[in-house]
């Protein structure tokens, strides 16, 4: 009878398996274990004492993850190799791959990339659009929806469908200040800030004029929007943007307070305090750094609210995260080992102990309750933020470069129909994105600017009658002579330096971001075949 109980049990485990990947190619994921039980780790289902699970065996992957995490998620992993009851083992080479680069080297090749990585949440987009994410089945989204901030769970989804695990809810901006210069009944108004460090000679760090993450903390205090839309294939389909408004003009009245006055200086970076700053506006990341400096005499605190017409408008931020992606694998039963895995480095105790070792900010909801988390000094002036940021959902990459110009046309205006103006044009810019031909192909680089939403003619490819396409660009002289073949408005990397198959001479190290770097300025021709790029200087 035990015999036949065992065979039962065996033949249903095989078949739950097999069917994670028979269902309109849906992702494999198993059930997690309940909050606190110490029978699995968490994030996993345990399998009867008796029963070998089907997921059992050895897997070798590749793992990338941030160079600090390096060897705490080595230990991880092995943790989970001891503690799971599937008996799954992993021999993982875990790699140091930056979260704000791993898209561009898993898009140049998503088959050689790594089969389980970490990335910042700007980057969904683009990864899901290029199939190199594994949607989450129905218990694996249980699992997200049930143990992560609800901010996060938003940022790994799109349309109807779940694609990432939230690994981190601190991706944020505050302020930090010099309790030598700035006094504690000044810190909620920005007129005053803006006086202190004029008295002082100080600087005030706001990257305003140089980068549209930080630029969009005018438009959300007075209530605007730029809420973009995808679909299930992570491709843009709308956008409602309110920044060309009423409300968006007092946004611009406000900025232009801090844009206009010579202690303004538009940078994040915090050596800004090395270098005479009074204050920075940045983030977690420059906790360390910056007491550092400071000592007893650094501040923390959420930003400040600034005056129009007699109402005060408290400035807003984005509210971003790290997620991790489990790549899609042609073996389902490899798949379903690999989200168990993800479900573990993104639970509870694992998330915890990146906040004990790195102060990484958590997504999970117990450990974003705990005393430890909530009085870590930087995370708690990010959540004193919290209620006037927005989470930074999936918005088209050319977005990027439009916004980030806003503080430089409002600081060059002269009156309101100067702001006015540059209100106009950018939603003319946001506007001509959804009538780019993406069909076509732009050589998008130091020579434009970077923008990948050229409207001349310039630097688009000409489609010829082969199907190849052809551009000739004089490459002027600068530091950077670098670029990259995409789509009008996308920031594909599959069309780099790594493409280039004759002409490679010419070109450097287009690094991780696979661009083409020219070795010297000149004219050259490139030519595009639909597989390689050959390059001829003229």
């Amino acid at each position: 009878m035990k015999k036949s109980l065992k065979l039962i049990s065996l033949l249903l485990a095989l078949a739950m398996v097999l069917s994670l990947g028979a269902c309109g190619g849906k992702t494999p994921s198993s059930t997690a274990a309940p909050q606190g039980s110490t029978a699995a780790p968490q994030g996993s289902t345990a399998a009867p004492a008796e029963t070998k699970s089907a997921l059992a065996g050895t897997y070798k992957i590749l793992v990338w993850t941030g160079e600090a995490a390096v060897e705490l998620t080595k230990k991880q992993i092995e943790d989970f190799n001891n503690s799971n009851t599937f008996g799954i083992k992993f021999e993982a080479e875990v790699n140091p791959v930056s979260e704000a680069t791993s898209a561009d080297q898993m898009l140049v090749d998503v088959e050689a990339g790594a089969d389980l990585y970490c990335f910042a949440q700007d980057q969904f987009a683009r990864l899901v659009q290029g199939g190199a994410l594994a949607k989450l089945g129905d218990a694996a989204k249980e699992f997200v929806k049930t143990n992560n901030d609800p901010d996060t769970v938003t940022a790994a989804t799109s349309g109807e469908e779940l694609y990432a695990y939230p690994l981190t809810a601190d991706n944020g901006y505050f302020m930090y200040y010099d309790k030598s210069v700035i006094p504690e009944s000044d810190l909620d108004s920005l007129e005053a800030l803006i006086a202190d460090c004029e008295k002082a000679n100080k600087i005030f760090a706001f990257e305003a004029q140089t980068s549209a993450w930080y630029i969009a903390s005018w438009f959300f205090a007075t209530g605007c929007n730029s809420e973009w839309t995808t679909d299930d294939g992570g491709n843009f389909i709308s956008v409602a943007d309110t920044f060309n408004s009423e409300n968006g003009l007092i946004a611009v009245k406000g900025m232009k307070k801090l844009v206009d006055s010579p202690i303004h200086k538009s940078s994040s970076s915090q050596d800004e305090f090395a270098n005479g700053a009074a204050i920075v506006v940045t983030g977690t990341w420059a906790f360390e750094a910056v007491k550092d400096i400071l000592g007893d005499n650094m501040g923390a605190t959420d930003l400040p609210s600034f005056e129009v017409d007699g109402k005060f408008y408290h400035l807003g931020s984005f509210q971003g995260c790290k997620l991790m992606g489990v790549k899609p694998q042609t073996d389902k039963v490899r798949q379903a080992a690999l989200h168990q895995l993800a479900q573990y480095l993104t639970g509870e105790a694992a998330q915890m102990e990146r906040f004990n070792e790195l102060a990484w900010g958590p997504s999970n909801l117990v450990d974003q309750a705990k005393p430890e988390v909530q009085t870590n000094p930087g995370l708690a002036a990010l959540w004193q933020q919290k209620p006037y940021s927005r989470i930074q959902g999936q918005i088209h990459g050319s977005w990027w470069d439009i916004a980030k110009v806003i503080a430089d046309e409002v600081k060059e205006a002269k009156d309101e129909a100067g702001l006015k103006a540059a209100l106009q044009n950018y939603y003319n810019k946001i506007d001509a994105l959804f009538n780019l031909d993406t069909s076509a192909l732009l050589f998008v680089g130091a020579w434009n600017g970077w923008n990948n939403a050229d409207d001349t003619d310039t630097y688009y490819l000409t489609k010829n009658d082969d199907g190849t396409y052809t551009i000739t660009l004089d490459v002027p002289q600068s530091d950077y002579m670098g670029g990259r073949i995409v789509s009008p408005g996308s920031w594909g990397t599959d069309k780099g330096g790594a493409q280039v198959t004759t002409g490679a001479d010419l070109i450097g190290d287009g690094g991780g971001d696979n661009n083409i770097v020219f070795n010297e300025p000149g004219n050259y021709t490139v030519t595009w075949d639909g597989t390689a790029i050959t390059i001829v200087k003229n």
